[in-house]
């Protein structure tokens, strides 16, 4: 699946990659929420291309999100945001590749067939650094309902907005909302928020 919302960017990718793999379906979206439709409908996919800049996507929020349905589907970033710092947070969060949008097409789709075939496909980078290590590594503490609470914490979401979304009782968030700040290591939601920033939208 490509996720991104620029037209020309996933159609000439969908073009190419049907080309050269005339039996695969690659489908797109435009939105985190356009692929997760997608996901929950047609199941596990082979690859996420995923635009980091979607505009419901929060940062990093929408590839956790994404990330939590998918389990093992490999996920890899494609921006023209390609900072070191970006693509250093990637490797960070779990994603299997960066791909720039300022590179050629072949040069893009050589890079997916890398990753289709097991590889992993970065631009050259220092890695994550101490603290992107560290926050990687809380965030992997939290179980999975966990971590939905805290990206709409992220979002701004209320706890009332919260226990609708997930359909459980705003009694059952609090519970979350206590063993999150206990696994963070923070005592609210501003101090957690203000901790995970820097992993959810880098600079």
């Amino acid at each position: 699946m490509i996720a991104d919302d620029h037209p020309l960017i996933r159609e000439a990718i969908q073009l190419s990659m049907r080309a050269r793999h005339p039996g695969y379906t690659v489908d797109v979206a435009g939105s985190i929420d356009e692929a997760e439709a997608l996901i929950k409908r047609n199941g596990p996919y082979r690859l996420l291309l995923l635009d980091y800049e979607l505009p419901d996507a929060n940062g990093f929020g929408g590839f956790f999100k994404l990330q939590h349905l998918l389990g093992r589907t490999p996920i890899a970033i494609i921006s023209a945001h390609d900072s070191e710092q970006m693509v250093s947070t990637a490797q960070a969060v779990g994603a299997t590749g960066f791909l720039s949008k300022r590179q050629p097409l072949d040069v893009t789709i050589a890079g997916i067939e890398i990753i289709l075939h097991g590889g992993r496909v970065f631009p050259p980078s220092p890695g994550p650094d101490t603290q992107t290590d560290m926050l990687r590594k809380r965030l992997d503490s939290l179980s999975g309902a966990q971590r939905r609470v805290l990206l709409a914490l992220a979002s701004g979401d209320l706890n009332k907005q919260i226990a609708a979304d997930l359909g459980v009782s705003e009694a059952t968030i609090k519970a979350h909302l206590s063993a999150i700040f206990r696994k963070l290591g923070v005592t609210n939601r501003t101090q957690a928020i203000l901790l995970m920033r820097p992993l959810l939208q880098p600079s």
